[in-house]
């Protein structure tokens, strides 16, 4: 500003940085956990990142089940399916999946459409699956008998749901958000928001992380390093083609 109390142009880009510089440190001031918009499709891409959680559960106990090793909280696993059955099955597959984005995709034709047929069998599988691990965990332990079975199942589920997971995020969800405007999609988060908050009574997202991240602790399982692969083996000498 100079003496006749008019900003500048160079103090005035001076100040517009200095502004720019203290909204950033606001923003910053909100600390990691500050809620951000979430969109449409990072939220059902998300919510599978907690699902697949649940299935490297599901193959360490499975592993563990086979190796005849230390016996484990069979509760554990069972809130481990609860949870899926709660928050995978009767809400993101029922709610959002099945009711919204597989009929659009449906109706959008394409690659995306001939999956559904393929997703929703995988889906009524999955839930023989949780209802069949659910009935043998339920005491807290493990009959003998139910090892092996129980064991395959978990396997079983893991496999299936890892290529389903990874088709929805990479073909599915991709057409079905190429077959709405910005403003359908918009909507369509606002949507899956509420449906969210009718269903849990607040954050479900939130709410199922915290559950799964204290069945990791419940299960020995949270500690992130352990899952860290081993190194290869020495190469053996290039001996060509032949």
């Amino acid at each position: 500003m100079d003496a006749t109390g008019l900003i500048t142009p160079r103090r005035g880009l001076i100040a517009a940085a200095a502004a720019g510089a203290a909204l950033s440190l606001a923003g910053c001031g909100k600390g990691e956990g500050a809620d951000k918009d979430v969109g449409a499709v990072e939220d059902l891409m998300r919510e599978h990142g907690v699902l697949r959680r649940i299935l490297v559960i599901y193959r360490e106990t499975a592993a563990s089940l086979r190796a005849g090793g230390p016996a484990f909280d069979a509760r554990q696993l069972w809130k481990a399916a609860d949870l899926f059955r709660r928050f995978g099955e009767a809400y993101h597959e029922i709610l959002l999946e099945e009711q919204h984005i597989f009929p659009q995709v449906l109706k959008a034709g394409g690659k995306g459409a001939a999956l559904v047929p393929t997703l929703l069998a995988q889906h009524a599988r999955g839930r023989q699956i949780t209802a069949f691990v659910q009935s043998r965990t339920k005491s807290g332990g493990v009959a003998g008998a139910d090892a092996a079975p129980l064991a395959a199942s978990l396997e079983a589920f893991a496999r299936m749901y890892e290529p389903h997971t990874a088709f929805e995020d990479t073909i599915v969800f991709q057409a079905w958000r190429n077959s709405l405007s910005a403003k359908q999609l918009d909507e369509a988060g606002d949507q899956f928001e509420d449906i969210e908050k009718q269903t849990f009574k607040g954050d479900g997202f939130d709410m199922a992380v915290d559950e799964v991240a204290a069945i990791e602790v419940g299960l020995g399982l949270a500690d992130l390093a352990r899952y860290t692969a081993p190194a290869p083996p020495t190469a053996p000498p290039d001996v060509g083609m032949g």
